[in-house]
């Protein structure tokens, strides 16, 4: 059966807590976008694993405060508990008193799960432009 309208909305919403729980800072909430087992592979690094997902982004979030990721052109396919979905991502930096500024351009490609009836990332893939 191939997903439902609302598992669309819900794999949508998923990426939308990812990108606000990194941007505020929340290591816990963002790894928790993840399965325990999760991956995610950006800059040419695997980060696998709650407590290497945690610690990237702590990281990112004392290396890149004021970031804002956004996300468009999102195509999810699936069936059941298993899916797929891609979309393209902009990073901002903001604040600090200065305008925004294009940080980077690139295109994410996601293995999804449900567990426990909550879509999660198996593995996010951030492929550069």
């Amino acid at each position: 059966m191939p997903l439902s309208v609302a598992d669309r909305l819900d794999i949508q919403e998923l990426i939308a807590r990812y990108n606000h729980a990194i941007d505020s800072g929340d290591a816990a909430a963002w790894a928790a976008t993840f399965t325990a087992d999760g991956t995610l592979d950006s800059g040419g690094r695997t980060y696998a694993g709650v407590e290497a997902l945690r610690a990237f982004a702590t990281d990112f979030a004392e290396k890149l405060p004021g970031s804002r990721h956004w996300t468009a052109n999102l195509v999810a396919e699936g069936d059941h508990d298993e899916a797929t979905a891609r979309c393209y991502l902009q990073v901002f930096r903001a604040g600090g008193g200065e305008p925004a500024a294009l940080l980077t351009t690139a295109r994410v490609e996601d293995r999804l799960r449900r567990v426990a009836g909550e879509w999660r990332f198996v593995s996010r893939t951030v492929v550069r432009d």
